[in-house]
């Protein structure tokens, strides 16, 4: 038999769990359905000593290496970066380091201030408010007053404190004039509700059992579920279901422990990201634009070696503190856009022996020199540059390539833009600079990492022009009634700075406009 549902939403990431939160009401069924399982924080891998061993393996990032069950293989053959996804309820935020930026008001406007991409159909002030809610929902801890953007509410917690690294690092901004300022992170600095403050253990990134570290599910799940929505776990969506003429979702198909399902419904939000999206949108969408204006910020680490023990690996690996100094366009340093300069804590002694960052050591006699030589003496920074959407970017599918369910292979092809490669070399520089004014004696650079396709936007993006964008501003797809999008896939630019806060943002207010829409039959301007 054929269950029914109101709203159907594939994907319980980020983007899905805040937009069923938002979306939900009393007498409205709304069910999300997530192909992953559930990831038991409390008995992270980062209890044991050898949690290190999680990263290369059950935790690894590249889902073509961590082969979990309900991963999928994605073809990176024609990628300069390799994917970066996690399935599971909570979605990558499972696997994340929590730094949590906002996007700033020029990111919106990139074809009016520099005549590139395009604008984008809403501004700061349209997310201002979801990026506020999404800040309590998700428990920020950070400092209000940052110069380099606009003024923002009291964080809900203090900042995460410094330690005798990032200290260093904050003196050698200090020396060069430039910009710093203790990072929004999705990490409580001290305990709410049932989360307990981080105590600065380190290995964020293969889960927090004290709920420190926010993910979507600790934030979010309990929030929904109270609100009726229902959650399918391990639950794999195999295709969507269409009218007679294909010009509306009708629902979807499903396989779980049970065998097959279908899912009638009356709107189908898709909230993955871009390589979900395509597999399951594949041939049933044809927007010239759809697929195409893949966007992944190619990212350089530079790393610095000091001479004291610094126990640089105590502290989120990830969220300390930034640089924004060279975010906005200086036409003078010839490429348009910017990049952001995030200062990332040392490694684990495995991560740091097999070459952690991309920097490999030596095998044979001189390795335990070179390991004595970094471990807890290291200090990173990242060139995060703001990619712009070029049209051979895309992500395609496979023409007879399947996987076990039936559904065609994607393919990432990607290679970084002129643009971009200019933005990376300028920014290399400056995090030498930097480095060294902190006083690292050596440094090592990193000139692009290839395992950090962490960031899937584009391929969908939005515009209130349907022949310019594959969504509206509220992410409702254009020539295909009841079937949004809320992911990343929907930017229209990068901007410099990670996305998780910005989609956020767009799903909560997508959702609270479709609930509030649904009796005028339409979602309000």
């Amino acid at each position: 038999m054929t269950e029914t549902a109101d709203i159907a939403i594939v994907g319980a990431g980020a983007a899905g769990l805040a937009f069923a939160f938002a979306v939900a009401e009393p007498g409205l069924k709304v069910v999300v359905l997530e192909a992953g399982g559930f990831v038991d924080q409390r008995q992270a891998p980062s209890l044991s000593a050898d949690w290190e061993l999680a990263l290369q393996g059950a935790f690894n990032a590249n889902p073509n290496i961590r082969k979990a069950p309900a991963d999928y293989p994605v073809d990176d053959s024609q990628s300069a970066i390799r994917p970066a996804i996690f399935s599971a309820v909570g979605g990558s935020t499972i696997r994340w380091g929590a730094h949590f930026p906002r996007m700033r008001p020029s990111d919106f406007r990139r074809r009016s201030l520099d005549n590139v991409a395009a604008d984008w159909p809403l501004s700061y002030g349209d997310l201002e408010p979801w990026y506020d809610l999404n800040d309590r929902m998700m428990g920020v801890s950070g400092l209000a007053g940052d110069p380099a953007n606009p003024p923002r509410t009291e964080r809900p917690c203090p900042p995460l404190p410094m330690c005798p690294a990032t200290e260093r690092l904050a003196a050698g901004f200090d020396r060069l004039g430039w910009h710093w300022w203790p990072s929004d992170a999705a990490i409580l600095s001290r305990a709410r509700d049932d989360r307990a403050g981080c105590n600065n253990c380190g290995p964020c990134g293969v889960g927090c059992p004290r709920h420190a570290r926010a993910s979507a599910d600790i934030a979010y799940l309990d929030a929904a579920r109270a609100k009726g929505v229902q959650l399918r776990a391990n639950a794999v969506v195999t295709g969507l279901s269409f009218s007679s003429g294909g010009h509306a979702v009708t629902g979807l198909r499903y396989v779980d422990r049970h065998g097959s399902q279908q899912l009638s419904c009356g709107a189908v939000v898709l909230a993955g990201n871009a390589l979900g999206n395509a597999r399951l949108l594949g041939g049933a969408l044809d927007h010239p634009r759809f697929g195409r204006g893949l966007m992944l910020h190619p990212t350089a680490i530079v790393t610095g070696i000091f001479d004291d023990a610094l126990q640089s690996w105590r502290g989120p690996f990830a969220a300390s503190i930034v640089s924004q100094e060279f975010c906005e366009t200086d036409p003078a340093r010839g490429f348009t856009g910017g990049f952001q300069l995030q200062a990332l804590r040392g490694q684990g002694p495995l991560t740091t022996a097999l070459g952690g960052y991309g920097l490999r050591l030596p095998w044979g006699e001189a390795h335990a020199a070179a390991f004595e030589d970094r471990f807890g003496r290291t200090l990173s920074l990242t060139v995060t540059c703001d990619d712009l959407p070029e049209e051979a970017n895309r992500i395609a599918l496979h023409d007879t390539d399947r996987d076990r369910h039936g559904l065609h292979v994607p393919r990432m092809i990607y290679r970084t833009g002129e643009n971009s490669q200019r933005m990376l070399d300028f920014g290399i520089d400056r995090a030498r600079e930097a480095l060294h004014a902190a006083g690292a004696r050596r440094i090592d650079v990193n000139p692009l990492t290839r395992n950090a396709g962490f960031h899937l936007m584009g391929t969908a993006r939005m515009s209130a022009d349907a022949t310019q964008g594959v969504t509206d501003p509220y992410g409702r797809v254009y020539g295909i009634d009841c079937l949004s999008i809320v992911d990343a896939s929907v930017f229209v630019t990068a901007a410099a700075v990670n996305p998780t806060p910005t989609l956020q943002a767009i799903a909560l207010r997508a959702g609270d406009a479709m609930r509030k829409g649904r009796a005028q039959d339409k979602i309000p301007a």
